[in-house]
């Protein structure tokens, strides 16, 4: 017996679903699922763009159920049955998913039903859908400050913050979410996440961390953006103000550091990204080109000159000889000629805010305090 199709089960536990990270099937459109979705959500549509497009006009034209019937005629057929096949095999590999569309409407409750038919399953939906789980993110991240306690850790360029902090389970990563190291030789090989997927999975993380019991969280210092992200109000509020904890590491250091991460490391992602070395090497050039051309005014037109002959010599002998020495040379002129004098003049206007500072060996001790003594 076919179950009322008014009936069919609905996760109101949102929360839950989240946290436990329960696969779901977006229903929605693809152009709905490119402008923001879950991050355990994969794209199986009821309808495709010009679909629901058509379904949208007739509505706007005739109403709900003219709208109702042109949806039904569009998705009919071989076409219905192609998409019934697609949730089909998914749920057959992930047995416990939950499906959603916008509102929680009628694309949930005729998928699930249509699901139903055909594998003798009823699988629950999203209660109020996409919209429902958008809200309840959005007022995860609005809640950051009465939630936890912030320690930022600052420290120069290539003082390896990042990789220091990933020792510390209590570590929020912005950059890792952003997929771009904050700065201007920030960017990956793949391209940034939009700004409402970068919103949903950082609700997510606080969600989680909240749940592991974690009351203090360790952020490294960001400004306003990171890339063409931008940090979310509420967080960037405690940036501005939370307790500073500076990571010093030696000049020599730094700069392996960051030849490691803007040399070595994107080479080998250009590398993996595409089959060819030749073309590999033209996009890691067209990378470190178009970095330094992003501080140009900054730098000054002489300084800009003298860095772009040092980073072109370079990169001509990686594409002769095939090695990478050569580029510790602009690397160490950008970190301690540019960077240094601006982070200078950062932490002069935070001061007041720096509460310890010391090597890797020290901070992490301090750290270990921070959390202990909440």
């Amino acid at each position: 017996m076919l179950p009322d199709i008014q009936a069919l089960p609905q996760l109101e536990n949102l929360r839950s679903l989240l946290i436990a990270g329960v696969p779901l099937i977006d229903l929605r459109a693809p152009v709905e699922f490119a402008q923001g979705a879950l991050p355990t959500a994969f794209n199986l549509p009821l309808m495709n763009d010009a679909e629901r497009a058509a379904v949208g006009t007739c509505y706007k034209k005739s109403g709900q159920e003219a709208a109702i019937a042109l949806g039904l005629k569009l998705v009919s057929g071989t076409v219905k049955q192609q998409r019934i096949k697609a949730w089909a095999e998914y749920v057959a590999q992930h047995p416990e998913a939950v499906l959603y569309c916008f509102r929680g409407g009628l694309r949930s409750k005729i998928s699930q039903y249509w699901l139903y038919e055909h594998t003798g399953k009823v699988y629950p939906s999203v209660k109020g859908g996409y919209k429902a789980l958008r809200r309840l993110l959005l007022d995860e991240l609005d809640s950051f400050a009465t939630k936890f306690q912030v320690v930022v850790i600052s420290g120069r360029t290539g003082s390896g913050k990042t990789r220091f902090l990933q020792q510390f389970p209590q570590t929020l990563d912005l950059e890792a979410l952003a997929n771009h190291r904050g700065s201007a030789f920030g960017p990956k090989v793949t391209p940034q996440p939009s700004q409402i997927n970068f919103e949903n999975n950082l609700a997510l993380q606080l969600m989680q961390h909240e749940a592991a019991g974690h009351h203090t969280l360790f952020l490294e210092d960001e400004s306003r953006n990171i890339g063409s992200i931008h940090v979310p109000e509420a967080i960037l509020a405690q940036l501005k103000v939370a307790p500073l904890v500076l990571l010093e590491t030696d000049d020599e250091t730094r700069v392996q550091i960051s030849y490691q991460e803007y040399v070595l490391d994107m080479m080998a992602a250009f590398r993996a990204h595409h089959s060819d070395e030749a073309m590999a090497l033209q996009a890691f050039s067209a990378y470190l080109l178009g970095s330094l051309q992003k501080i140009h005014k900054r730098l000054g037109g002489v300084r800009y000159a003298n860095i772009k002959a040092m980073m072109q010599a370079a990169l001509d002998e990686q594409t002769l000889t095939g090695h990478t020495e050569a580029h510790l040379e602009w690397v160490k002129v950008v970190l301690l000629d540019y960077y240094d004098p601006m982070y200078d003049y950062q932490l002069a206007c935070k001061e007041g805010r720096v509460v310890f500072r010391g090597d890797a060996t020290a901070v992490r001790e301090y750290l270990f305090l921070c959390d202990t003594n909440v």
